[in-house]
């Protein structure tokens, strides 16, 4: 596929996450007074307050945001992040009005999830809808937190405020649609088929080996390593697996050798699966 038509899809993924955000907040979210995190949720609770729509407040909220990443590099993200923000203003304004639910219940899940969904295409593709995250990443690097824990302190204070502007019971909601919806883009970014990376140490590696290559059908690769206490040379098995794959390795290297010391970790993103 040529440079151009890799953009070309890209914006388009972005033009069509835009639009399922943007249906989530028209019709779950600002009908019934629940906000998300980040930039997102300021703009809703600034339009409650001054009746001024949310679109305007994202695009203006943003731009400081956008102005810090640009000067801190990820110049293609920030561009890509520019065209989502717009596009998503844009729908805000565009989209009909169904007034599909005033149940707060099914609002805060339905409305976390259609988010979810959208933002997740769009991270996918390679843009931002939430400044805030731009501005983490560019502090982090100079701070002993991460951007994580930056991103939750912000929303921490967002929900807060939600709370003494409107009450305890749409904070509560309003933080059951942002985990919901923040699961929701894992799995969009991700994938169903979440990865591990298994990490094993065993004095019967070959037959280990053996057996991940034969009943999950993975391969492995040797790590070389020396043990702490007898400072013997070892060679430790490393191998991706998928989430629904876990219960049969731990079952094959307990049959093999009860002994053997593993880790299991969560992996980003895995390129080249075959």
């Amino acid at each position: 596929m040529s440079k151009s038509a890799k953009i070309f899809f890209k914006l388009l993924a972005i033009a069509i996450g835009a639009v399922i955000a943007a249906f989530s907040l028209e019709e779950f979210l600002i009908p019934n007074g629940i906000i998300d995190g980040g930039v997102v949720g300021i703009s809703i609770m600034a339009e409650i307050v001054t009746k001024i729509p949310t679109s305007v407040y994202i695009v203006v909220l943003n731009i400081p945001f956008l102005i810090f990443g640009y000067k801190h590099g990820g110049r293609k993200f920030v561009a890509y992040s520019i065209y989502a923000i717009i596009m998503f203003s844009i729908f805000l304004v565009v989209l009909p009005k169904f007034d599909l639910t005033h149940e707060m219940f099914l609002a805060c899940i339905f409305g976390g999830v259609v988010l979810g969904v959208g933002i997740g295409i769009i991270m996918r593709a390679g843009g931002s809808l939430d400044g805030t995250e731009m501005l983490a990443i560019g502090i982090s690097k100079n701070a002993q937190f991460s951007v994580g824990q930056f991103v939750m302190v912000c929303n921490v204070v967002i929900f807060g405020v939600s709370g003494l502007l409107f009450g305890l019971d749409r904070a509560l909601y309003s933080m059951v649609t942002y985990f919901v919806a923040a699961k929701v883009i894992d799995i969009v970014v991700e994938g169903l088929d979440e990865s591990k990376a298994a990490m094993i140490i065993t004095d019967k590696y070959s037959e280990i080996t053996s057996g991940i290559q034969e009943e999950l059908g993975r391969t492995v690769t040797y790590l070389s390593g020396e043990k702490g206490f007898s400072a013997k040379d070892t060679k430790v098995i490393y191998a991706v697996i998928t989430r629904m794959e876990i219960g049969k390795l731990k079952e094959l290297i307990h049959g093999i050798d009860k002994h053997a010391y593993v880790t299991i970790t969560n992996v980003a993103d895995v390129i080249n699966k075959h």
